[in-house]
């Protein structure tokens, strides 16, 4: 059953973007769910009483004045990227991008990580869902491409994810990596003969700098280890997602 709803938990992104570029991602605290996803949950797949995840959103666009109902995507850990139209809410897609005012790009995420790009010029935003899955997929490359900008121009925000240490993958992983780029093997370290813990923020920056992106902020929260803040699907396996939005206003 929900309880009294608080005013929701945030950060912001610590980047030079410009001032009509308006960014965040929310934290777990603050909100109304119960529970196992207890706060601020925004996610309606999750098996939250409805009631309370439909206020959360409701408190999301009131708190932070959003200029329109985010583009909620159903996130099915591939690379695809699509407009933030509002004909394209519940689509399944990894992320979203535009060039329109008051269109709010947004992906929920719980231990995967969320990418925010926006251009020099203030006038192009994207946000990508970035799970090892889609990273090895390349959603961020299809994220920076479909801005069609010059890479040199691009800066990057990568939000709370799971952290180096915490987050444990198989040798398929590894080797999917390494096959796709033997530079990735230096985001991975041993730890027994069958073992690796992955560091998807190391990932994500070779591939933005493999793209010619060098201007990347972030990177250092791990949503596994700090449970006040955070939904780790890891840590918890039932649990809510947070939001990282992005939109350009006037």
């Amino acid at each position: 059953m929900a309880v009294e709803r608080q005013p929701p938990g945030f950060i912001t992104p610590d980047w030079p973007a410009p001032a009509n570029v308006h960014a965040l991602s929310t934290l777990r605290t603050g909100g109304c769910s119960s529970g196992p996803y207890s706060g601020f949950n925004l996610a309606d797949h999750t098996g939250d009483d409805a009631t309370a995840v439909l206020s959360n959103r409701a408190l999301l666009r009131q708190h932070f004045s959003l200029p329109a109902e985010p583009i909620w995507l159903q996130q099915v850990h591939s690379n695809r990227i699509i407009s933030a139209d509002p004909d394209n809410i519940g689509s399944e897609a990894d992320g979203s991008w535009t060039e329109h005012t008051g269109r709010v790009c947004v992906v929920m995420t719980a231990d995967c990580l969320p990418v925010l790009v926006c251009n020099q010029q203030g006038s192009k935003v994207a946000a990508a869902h970035a799970g090892w899955r889609g990273l090895h997929a390349g959603v961020i490359t299809n994220a920076i491409r479909r801005l069609e900008s010059d890479p040199a121009e691009l800066m990057v925000w990568l939000g709370p994810a799971i952290g180096p240490d915490a987050f444990e993958v198989g040798a398929e992983v590894l080797r999917a990596f390494a096959d796709r780029n033997r530079e990735n093997t230096s985001a991975f370290r041993q730890t027994d003969s069958r073992h690796w813990l992955c560091d998807l923020y190391q990932l994500a920056r070779i591939e933005l700098f493999s793209q010619g992106v060098t201007s990347v902020f972030g990177g250092n929260e791990c949503t596994f280890t700090d449970e006040q803040r955070f939904y780790s699907y890891r840590r918890d396996g039932n649990t809510g997602r947070m939001a990282s939005l992005i939109w350009l206003g006037e």
